[in-house]
């Protein structure tokens, strides 16, 4: 007789989206988000009004969640919450509301690693074409984090490789910014770059050792070749701006695919995925969808499961719960949560 499958509601307040998700078994019934417009005047996040909308939004996306999936409260078999790292108000939201939740349920609750969950959402059933077997290797690039992660099983993770300084997902909104385009950046410069010239401009390429990434210098780099080249052309961010975004993006994406590169020869592992909210980015795909030529075995996630998400937070809290790895109430978010 087969077990039935736990029903886990996920929740995810760790930046600017609120979300919700219903998990069955691995099957996502409902994944709900409510992003937060009101950052796009101030060109970023501001955390405060971040934590006043979560508190606002939590409550009718979670009933949405419910409905979506057809389950009711007395349905659930635990709640996974992202503990951190994130924005402390955010988070402190989200788990308050999971917190509360749980034990007024009476059932087990998760605290769930935010970029760990990035990096489970693979094993959602309509995550992607490739479950990927252990040991794997995954390239995590957002907003905040830049890292290489070698995945040995779902509760062991190890980090071989990350920015020493800026994000790559930042670098892409900051030099979106440089560019006049509104906030967030990043989505854009994919755009116009799909009409540009990737050759155009040539930038400063970090030196950095090992496994370990930079993006100070690119964007000092590209500040510096906007300001010497607008000396002859005025209007050089208006009328070269696909060549500029495709040049960017280029010049991004080579630097994140070298280091893979080197860690797929160091490892020897040839199985990799990307995950987190670049992982969206069309060019950083198509290069490593290129390297199935090269023998690599690729995953790469579905668009609702790139950037942030509750789904993810509800995947990753099914292998933390059988493998009996609860949390009390005692548990506090940490927007500094170590791996």
């Amino acid at each position: 007789m087969t077990a039935k499958p736990k029903i886990i509601l996920g929740i995810e307040s760790s930046c600017d989206d609120t979300s919700a998700a219903v998990l069955v078994g691995n099957e996502i019934r409902a994944n709900i988000i409510a992003g937060q417009a009101v950052h796009e005047k101030f060109g970023g996040v501001v955390p405060e009004l971040a934590s006043r909308a979560h508190q606002e939004n939590i409550i009718p996306v979670v009933q949405t969640a419910l409905q979506t999936a057809q389950i009711s409260l007395s349905d659930l078999d635990a709640i996974a919450f992202t503990q951190g790292p994130g924005l402390m108000g955010s988070l402190t939201v989200g788990t308050s509301f999971a917190k509360a939740l749980a034990l007024a349920l009476g059932i087990p609750l998760v605290g769930v690693h935010h970029m760990k969950a990035h990096i489970l959402a693979h094993f959602i059933d309509d995550a992607s074409d490739l479950k990927p077997n252990f040991p794997f290797l995954c390239l995590t690039v957002s907003g905040g984090h830049t890292q290489i992660v070698r995945v040995n099983d779902a509760l062991d993770m190890q980090v071989i490789g990350s920015t020493i300084d800026d994000a790559a997902g930042e670098a892409f909104d900051k030099a979106a910014k440089m560019l006049g385009l509104p906030y967030p950046g990043g989505p854009l410069i994919d755009k116009y770059a799909q009409l540009g010239n990737p050759n155009a401009f040539e930038f400063a390429k970090p030196q950095i050792k090992d496994l370990d990434f930079s993006f100070s210098g690119l964007k000092t780099s590209i500040l510096y070749t906007l300001q010497a080249a607008e000396k002859q052309e005025p209007n050089l961010r208006q009328d070269k701006r696909n060549d500029l975004c495709a040049s960017i993006q280029n010049s991004i994406v080579s630097i994140l695919m070298a280091k893979l590169e080197k860690a797929v020869k160091e490892t020897g592992i040839q199985t990799v995925v990307i995950a987190g909210g670049v992982s969206a980015n069309s060019e950083l795909r198509k290069r490593l969808l290129a390297k199935k030529d090269a023998g690599w075995k690729v995953g790469i996630p579905k668009m609702s499961y790139c950037t942030d998400n509750a789904a993810m937070i509800a995947m990753a809290g099914s292998f933390y719960l059988a493998a009996g790895h609860t949390v009390g109430q005692y548990i506090a978010a940490d927007p500094r949560l170590k791996w």
